[in-house]
């Protein structure tokens, strides 16, 4: 039997690509015209080379759809027929952790042990200020389950797109007050829970990390749940992260989870340095009397707790009701730089500029934590 291309292509006609519902040739899977090799002495067998063209390297239908393209071939032409089988991708492959956001100097993660401390309002109002200063920011809202950004930011109805980036489809950040934005917030509805094992929740984290566009960033800032969970390990075992921050309120019972957010981080086999702690709702200050403050949580617990623990103490952020306003309404507190409130922010940005500085001239870079 003789073979040529045309027999191949009939071949591959006859096997169905799942992705599509159509059939390869359909589908536009082939990326070349088949190669049909003759045998060069009497007793060895026709060789096939194909080479299959698949969305990405990822694609749940990849083996089955080549071992069923190899199986027509050797149907329709010899079972002896040797098939060679390559695949190639429209887009390209993920970098490999290591190789990921090589255009971000800086990723600070701000933590809490606990919730309810105003961990979302500190990163959102940190990420804008870091803006205010001239600084190319993200902001990635990790808290796939309570996912605050998008309200925050007043863009609960944007919807990011795809854009075309050296070869891979990629997802084109939403931009508010200067700051490039990602959160599950943007794909899933705001009044449905997320019902989400802990698989596809870290799964979704990893894309928005490493299937976004972020280009180049001075800080990338990472908003974490609260307390520590599967979602800080893979943060942890996919990004090489500067230093954290971490956020509470003056009373005991939130700095006690405290200690346990910076334990998560100085643990040996993580090593990531505790940039600082913000105090948040230091003191409660109305608004027709400015000048007075009411310590109603209790009086500089996180500065005590700070000192104790031999680290900066960034900023102490007043409880007052405009922050808590400005949020709801999704213009945070920083976008008013001549308020107090918006002052004190870009404090804290100021601070946090200082203290990665500092880090990453005395100590080295963050090891990714390796996977176990």
């Amino acid at each position: 039997m003789t073979l040529y291309p045309k027999l191949i292509v009939d071949a591959l006609a006859t096997v169905t690509y799942a992705g599509t519902k159509k059939n390869l040739v359909e589908s536009q899977m082939l990326a070349d015209t088949p190669v049909v090799a003759a045998p060069q002495s009497e007793g060895e067998p026709w060789q096939v080379s194909v080479t299959l063209l698949f969305p990405r390297d990822t694609d749940p239908f990849l083996k089955s759809t080549v071992k069923a393209a190899e199986a027509a071939i050797k149907y329709h032409c010899g079972q002896d027929v040797v098939v060679k089988i390559a695949t190639e991708f429209k887009s390209k492959p993920r970098p490999e952790v290591g190789h990921l956001l090589p255009g971000v100097k800086n990723i600070v993660a701000v933590s809490s042990g606990k919730g309810g401390v105003g961990k979302s309002t500190v990163a959102a109002n940190l990420a804008i200020a870091l803006a205010c200063l001239g600084y190319r920011v993200g902001l990635l809202d990790t808290d796939i389950f309570g996912p605050s950004v998008p309200k925050m930011f007043h863009c609960e109805d944007a919807r990011p797109y795809a854009v075309k980036v050296d070869g891979r489809d990629l997802i084109e950040p939403i931009e508010q007050y200067g700051v490039k934005l990602l959160s599950i917030g943007f794909f899933v509805s705001p009044t449905t829970a997320t019902l989400w094992r802990g698989g596809m929740a870290t799964n979704a984290l990893k894309q928005l990390i490493a299937d976004a566009d972020w280009g180049e960033l001075d800080y990338f800032i990472l908003d974490t749940p609260p307390g520590t969970s599967d979602i800080h390990l893979t943060l942890l075992q996919t990004l090489a992260i500067t230093g954290a921050i971490i956020v509470s309120t003056p009373q005991q019972v939130a700095l006690a989870d405290a200690r346990k957010g910076i334990d998560m981080y100085r643990n040996e086999k993580v090593d990531v340095p505790i940039l600082g702690l913000v105090e948040n709702m230091a003191w409660f200050t109305p608004a027709e009397l400015p000048q007075n403050r009411y310590y109603i949580f209790g009086r500089e617990g996180c500065k005590q707790l700070a000192e104790e623990m031999g680290l900066p103490l960034l900023a102490q952020i007043p409880l007052v009701q405009s922050i808590c306003e400005s949020g709801d309404e999704g213009a945070p507190a920083a976008t008013k730089v001549d308020t107090a409130t918006g002052q004190a922010f870009i404090n804290l940005a100021q601070a946090v500029v200082t203290v990665v500085n500092r880090r990453n001239k005395e100590q080295p870079k963050t090891k990714i934590v390796e996977t176990k």
